[in-house]
């Protein structure tokens, strides 16, 4: 039988069943790929490029293996908000009580606006190396931010924000220009190495940086208040799993083409602190058109990271809080809302201004910071979705499922204990 769906509010008809799907899953489209990509900002910029720029492609494996676990955490943080209706904050609330709730908000805040002060730091080192002054573009992006979100329309900023996700896909074009040895890449990719040296103090950090990058502890409750606002039901779940694993894809293979420029730097013998030196040093081997691209990805990465950043912070907060605290509202509807995501904006550009502030050592360290409190947020994630009281039966996690994640708990605590000792025992390994 023909299927036919009207839309009323603009008098389109949807014939045949391909049709409507196709529909179904354009309405559902938007957060799982934003919450992926957003996550490619300021501090995976300079990270994977470091990682390229200091081993060359021997880490590209370490994406491929975080590519799956990506998928599996925020498709449970998709299940999780439809079965729900509320943001992940409110959740933890809810179940764990007000002692946990304010332990995993205080958490997110925290790092949240750290990294917040990374997005900032990017955007004032890239548009200087341009030739624009840290107290126009640090204020003028403020602004810019601010007037993004408080049009009090949802479906606007999200529109807004998968056109800057889709400009990411210069990075494959900057990454074909810089010709690598794509054999080398594809050995790289599927065989763990380890870098000439071993394995020393500042690959272990590196190593911790990239997976505190890839799987921030924002995204979960970012993704799940994304979810809940976009009211999608359990009839969308398929095609908000589609969603993430098309945001998971995207995402990684962005952050393999920027560890390949980070490359190109390292077989030139190239020394930089931050991708815009990079950039600046690349011009006269590359051509403007890479420098130029660098640069303007990494405001654009910055840009990204800071209004999806922001709104998990208000939306945490606001969900606590018992504000309203929806993009649906307009300024005046739910004042503290917006007021928790331009203070976070304001704030964190204004701290950028203070001179001599070491930018690149910021970015780095807090990417590690996200990868030291990550598993305890998995943790709470994976208590929540094994809730049958919360989600029923048929939306608990599945045995595989728990496997999964209790794996992937016990390599990020791993991962936590080796960087502890690092920092205890610095000789533990060479320099």
């Amino acid at each position: 039988m023909e299927a036919e769906a009207v839309n009323e509010e603009k008098g389109v008809v949807v014939r045949g069943e391909w049709q409507r799907r196709i529909m179904t899953f354009l309405m559902v489209f938007g957060p799982g790929l934003i919450v992926m990509e957003a996550d490619n900002d300021a501090g995976a910029v300079s990270t994977y490029m470091q990682a390229g720029g200091q081993y060359g492609l021997h880490l590209l494996w370490l994406l491929v293996v975080l590519l799956p676990i990506c998928y599996f955490i925020q498709e449970m943080v998709a299940r999780l908000g439809i079965a729900t209706g509320k943001g992940h904050a409110a959740m933890i609330y809810e179940r764990f009580g007000k002692w946990w709730g304010r332990f995993s908000l205080i958490d997110l805040l925290a790092v949240n606006f750290l990294t917040l002060i990374t997005e900032f730091a990017a955007i004032s080192l890239a548009l200087s190396a341009l030739g624009i002054s840290p107290y126009v573009s640090v204020p003028g992006s403020a602004v810019g931010l601010t007037m993004m979100v408080v049009t009090g329309s949802y479906l606007r900023w999200e529109r807004i924000v998968i056109a800057l996700c889709l400009m990411d896909l210069t990075w494959f074009v900057l990454a074909f220009v810089v010709h690598p040895q794509w054999a080398m890449v594809a050995r790289n990719a599927i065989r763990p190495t380890v870098p000439a040296g071993g394995i020393t103090s500042s690959l272990v950090f590196l190593v911790i940086a990239i997976v505190g990058t890839t799987i921030a502890p924002w995204q979960l409750f970012f993704q799940q208040s994304c979810v809940a606002e976009k009211r999608l039901r359990f009839a969308d779940l398929k095609w908000a799993r589609l969603d993430t694993l098309i945001g998971a894809v995207f995402t990684v293979c962005v952050a393999g083409a920027m560890m390949l420029v980070g490359n190109y730097g390292f077989e030139h013998k190239i020394a930089f602190q931050d991708p815009a030196q990079l950039a600046l040093a690349l011009g006269p081997i590359a051509g403007t058109f890479v420098r130029n691209g660098v640069l303007l990805l990494m405001v654009n990465a910055a840009v990204l990271g800071t209004t999806a950043i922001s709104l998990a912070s208000a939306w945490a907060y606001g969900e606590v809080q018992g504000w309203e605290h929806s993009l649906h509202k307009k300024l005046w509807e739910a004042p503290g809302f917006y007021a928790t995501y331009i203070a976070c904006v304001g704030a964190a550009a204004a701290i950028v201004l203070i001179p001599h502030v070491p930018l690149q050592l910021v970015i780095i360290s807090v990417q590690v910071f996200a990868g030291l409190i990550l598993p305890s947020a998995i943790i709470f994630l994976q208590l929540l979705l094994n809730d049958r009281e919360l989600l029923g039966e048929r939306w608990v996690n599945r045995p595989w499922n728990n496997i999964v994640n209790w794996t992937i708990i016990v390599v990020l605590f791993a991962l936590s204990l080796l960087l502890a000792a690092q920092v205890i025992l610095p000789n533990l390994f060479p320099k």
